[in-house]
């Protein structure tokens, strides 16, 4: 593109012939004027090409600065992303010291535990949901504990029918789900449905919310927070 700018084509376009003039004839006055007119032109097509080389290097230059922002960022979330899975991001862990548990609650923004029993068949279930979305919202930390290693939460959060998912947000509880119910109160309840959940809870990252928050249109997530502990006409188990 730059060369065919640099270099444009002429047009040769016919035109009548000129009277044929001998050299001698030409006087000397006008010779001079001929030949300052062809500097001119010259010096203007000198300027023409400065400016356009200067153009591009100016362009050249703002895609520069766009390609080095744009790698800073990448570096940034790359960084970013090595951080978190080193802090067990990105997976679903078992956590068998209930202090450990709380002190990753309150030290990640956002946490989501399940408290759970092994022989328990539903708790099995809401494991391989977890595990999914673990890799797939690896922002979020997601964790399971037996009920019997976390004797004082399962007091302080009223923890009484499992499975029990809960979430936590800067180390506060912003949602409680217990129990099928919410999710079709099916065993085959699909994963997309336990995610929807948590992205009302906020604690999961909810793309289409945060690209609407760009367009500054209001998100059709209301963000309301179950906290339902009734086993009525369930499956779920009593702890």
């Amino acid at each position: 593109m730059a060369d065919s700018a640099a270099n444009p084509v002429e047009t040769v376009v016919d035109q009548p012939a000129a009277p044929s003039i001998p050299f001698t004839s030409i006087p000397a006055d006008k010779g001079r004027e001929l030949q300052d007119e062809t500097i001119d032109n010259d010096h203007a097509k000198e300027l023409d090409d400065d400016e356009l080389f200067e153009e591009l290097e100016n362009d050249d230059f703002g895609l520069a600065s766009l390609r080095e922002q744009r790698m800073e960022e990448l570096k940034e979330e790359i960084e970013r992303r090595t951080m978190m899975v080193e802090n067990d991001h990105g997976q679903y862990k078992e956590i068998t010291v209930e202090k450990e548990l709380m002190e990753t609650t309150t030290k990640t923004k956002c946490c989501v535990i399940h408290f759970y029993h092994s022989d328990f068949r539903r708790c099995m279930i809401v494991d391989r949901h977890l595990e999914t979305l673990a890799k797939k919202h690896y922002k979020t930390k997601f964790m399971k504990i037996k009920v019997e290693n976390a004797p004082f939460l399962v007091e302080k959060l009223q923890v009484q029918v499992l499975p029990c998912v809960m979430s936590f947000v800067d180390g506060s509880a912003v949602d409680k789900m217990v129990g099928f119910e919410e999710l079709g109160n099916t065993d085959n309840f699909s994963t997309s449905v336990l995610e929807m959940r948590l992205k009302r809870a906020g604690v999961v990252e909810d793309e289409a919310k945060k690209e609407a928050k760009k367009k500054n249109k209001k998100s059709i997530f209301g963000g309301t927070r179950g906290d339902d502990s009734s086993d009525e006409g369930t499956d779920d188990d009593d702890y």
